[in-house]
């Protein structure tokens, strides 16, 4: 179908949706506007579905989740087990977020999947728990993680609790794309539960055993208990789902002094003190800090609306608050975990972290002082996920932490994705570790500086909404593997990974890459540092990271990061 014709069907089809009709009416004479959410339509993935809310076939909206719920309905139905077996539905404080949650789940139900849908938001490692936990045959998040108040999403989750791989993404996208829109209509609430394909979940059938877990997490527990009474610290849950289970785990450890910022405490789909719900940015931690300030912590931590990311805000030697960066976050825990499993003896001989590609390298040298192995994984906490599966169905490895740059961590096995509470209690934690020690976090941060070496990272993301700035991306990525960078700030690029093609190219030798296919691009430069472009999964974004190294001070590493970030950019402009 042309957009012209896309668009006059939307009108027949949406007669019945108030707010969706009269969007389609009001750019009736905007072809522009027309084009944009008519000229493709929203892809299904690995990273699930996202985009803006609105009508079109390329929005989030209630016609292309019944298609994506009908769809993921007949891919589990044809998995042993699987429509009895059934989906478990969670969602988060987001805009259309419960109202998407209970069409997915009476959807399912209309096509013989049993559903089993949450009593009322819950974060993302909440969700990804309850597929282990309760059985499930996969799991549904409705959310748009971090992204501004404008989108919504639509995460799916396999049978092992993490994020479907490509194989399952591809059959699942398959036959949601072969789906008729009107094919896809949810049965009637009181016929789904008298028939038994839909079942609310409460706090008592999966949330107690997850916090239960979480606390078991917890690498020496007599000394939270110890200096958790003397730990203040503020929490901001952005508006979002992390409010009760965070505060939850915190208080159950023995941390009594957690204060929250009123303004962001309860849930609001519009966001209305932060310009995103994003905890990578420090201006999320405008409202915390002066209330930090007020009641004398010192430590700030905030999760966004699905609550698998964690900010952390400390306070330096001259008592200003400085917002941690993901690798800091992920290097401060990874120490905890490793220096607290050792100094207890109960470090594995065969402990496995993962990280991701564009993640510091600062997490090799940590664990190269402790003996432990160290695994790379592709851009996507659903990576770090298979490699949980692997080690458990091997043996081969003892999964002790996992970390992302973006703010993504976990420490343990029965989540398999980035968990905000987890994460927030194992930082409460090194705190108490830090305390004991008569130190700070940011002190301990400076420490890891001064022993491995001072690591500095950048992220530019690049911004090319629409069609024109999808086609730009693809035209960039094309031009840069056509003509490939041959130095940076003076940095000669020793060698180029290709995720794409598979293959690691260095001088005329060609390796292989044991990885999926991802439109990815690695420059490894003299003197250790690295560089890397890529188009993001889940915003009109491409994004290009940066990592350097100096073993004299960070403002060295961080004069050469900007230098090569600034040479990268004018090659991608």
């Amino acid at each position: 179908m042309t957009v012209m014709e896309n668009y006059r069907a939307w009108l027949e089809m949406a007669a019945g949706e108030p707010g969706l009709i009269g969007e389609l009416r009001e750019i009736a004479d905007r072809p522009a506007e027309i084009e944009d959410r008519f000229y493709t339509e929203l892809s299904f993935g690995t990273a699930g579905m996202r985009g803006v809310l609105g009508a079109g076939t390329n929005r989030m909206n209630i016609f292309n989740v019944r298609r994506l719920s009908a769809g993921l309905a007949d891919y589990v139905k044809g998995l042993p087990g699987g429509a009895e077996r059934g989906i478990v539905i969670g969602y988060d404080s987001r805009r259309m977020s419960e109202e998407f949650a209970r069409e997915a789940a009476l959807v399912f139900a209309a096509r013989g999947v049993k559903a089993l849908l949450f009593d009322a938001l819950r974060p993302v490692p909440v969700v990804s728990y309850a597929v282990r936990h309760l059985h499930t045959i996969a799991g549904v998040v409705i959310t748009a993680s971090h992204n501004p108040p404008q989108y919504n999403g639509y995460k799916v989750y396999a049978e092992d609790g993490a994020q479907v791989g490509p194989d399952m993404a591809e059959g699942i996208s398959r036959l949601v794309f072969g789906l008729p829109y009107a094919d896809c209509q949810p049965m009637e609430e009181s016929a789904a539960l008298d028939a038994g394909l839909l079942r609310y979940v409460g706090n008592r059938e999966v949330d107690d055993d997850y916090i239960r877990m979480v606390l078991d997490l917890l690498i020496d527990p007599a000394l939270i208990r110890e200096k958790g009474k003397d730990l203040k610290i503020v929490y901001t849950p952005l508006h979002g789902s992390g409010n009760i289970p965070v505060r939850r785990a915190l208080a159950e450890a023995g941390i009594d002094s957690v204060t929250v910022v009123p303004e962001q405490e309860l849930p609001d789909p519009n966001f209305s003190t932060v310009k995103a719900p994003n905890p990578e940015d420090p201006n999320a931690f405008t409202l915390a800090i002066p209330l930090a300030e007020k009641v004398g912590a010192s430590v700030i931590f905030g999760t966004d609306p699905d609550c698998d990311r964690l900010g952390v805000c400390v306070l330096d030697h001259e008592g200003v608050w400085r917002t941690l960066s993901g690798n800091q976050i992920g290097c401060l825990l990874l120490h905890h975990v490793l220096s607290g499993r050792q100094r207890l003896g109960t470090l594995p001989s065969n402990g496995a972290v993962c990280k991701s590609i564009v993640s510091t390298d600062m997490a090799r040298a940590i664990c190269k002082r402790f003996g432990v192995e160290l695994f790379d994984t592709l851009t996507g906490f659903k990576y770090i996920g298979e490699k949980i599966q692997q080690f458990e169905e091997t043996g081969s490895h003892s999964f002790l932490f996992g970390f992302e740059e973006s703010f993504g961590f976990l420490s343990g096995t029965s989540v398999r994705d980035k968990d905000g509470v987890n994460a927030s209690l194992l930082i409460a934690e090194a705190a108490c570790a830090c305390m004991a020690e008569g130190i700070t976090l940011y002190e301990r941060m400076q420490q890891l500086y001064r022993e491995y070496g001072y690591y500095h990272e950048e992220v530019l993301s690049l911004t090319l909404p629409g069609k024109e700035g999808l086609e730009n991306m693809r035209a960039l990525m094309r031009r840069l593997r056509e003509r490939p960078p041959q130095e940076a700030a003076g940095l000669r690029v020793l060698a180029v990974r290709d995720y794409l093609k598979g293959e690691r190219r260095e001088g005329g030798v060609v390796e292989k890459l044991d990885y999926p296919a991802s439109d990815v691009l690695f420059y490894e430069l003299s003197g250790g540092g690295w560089c890397c472009v890529r188009p993001s999964g889940t915003e009109p974004k491409i994004k290009l990271y940066v990592n350097t190294r100096s073993d004299e001070s960070m403002e060295s590493a961080r004069a050469l990061g900007a230098a090569v970030l600034e040479d990268m950019r004018r090659m991608m402009a």
